[in-house]
């Protein structure tokens, strides 16, 4: 498929990268709240194992499946053509917004692990805080895409 074959199946597209973008929020919104509660639980309990089975139930049947469908959807739609116009400002910001998710989302598997593991390297405090990234981030990456007020 040639890039200009893109046109015709970019709402499709671009219907399926919401879905995706959707469920990706929807677990980086919740797997830090699982993190605040895992946090206060006595390592090597049962509550300690159920989250630690959630967690990775989340992050490995939601999370990871949803980012990737996402991204490769925004790279479809980026090399449709017509879609971004290269000269704006707004795409850079988008683009900063969504490698932060990623990020973001590399950081919940690292603590996933390390939570699994027994470690508590962070308290409930800190994913209380960490909980409002996600937000932020969205807020920032629907703006730009929405408004594109540069």
């Amino acid at each position: 498929m040639t890039v200009a074959a893109l046109a015709p199946w970019y709402l499709w597209v671009k219907s399926v990268h919401l879905m995706a973008v959707i469920a990706w929020l929807a677990g980086l919104f919740y797997l830090p709240r699982l993190f605040v509660y895992h946090s206060d639980v006595p390592v090597g309990g049962d509550q300690d194992a159920l989250f630690a089975v959630m967690e990775r139930r989340l992050i490995r049947g939601i999370m990871n499946p949803a980012m990737i469908l996402a991204w490769l959807c925004g790279i479809t739609l980026v090399l449709t053509p017509g879609v971004v116009n290269w000269s704006a400002g707004w795409w850079h910001v988008k683009l900063a917004g969504v490698l932060g998710m990623t990020g973001f989302h590399h950081h919940l598997s690292l603590a996933r692990k390390s939570l699994a593991r027994g470690e508590r390297r962070h308290g409930a405090r800190y994913w209380r805080a960490m909980n409002e990234l996600p937000t932020l981030l969205m807020v920032a990456i629907v703006l730009m895409v929405i408004v594109k007020p540069f």
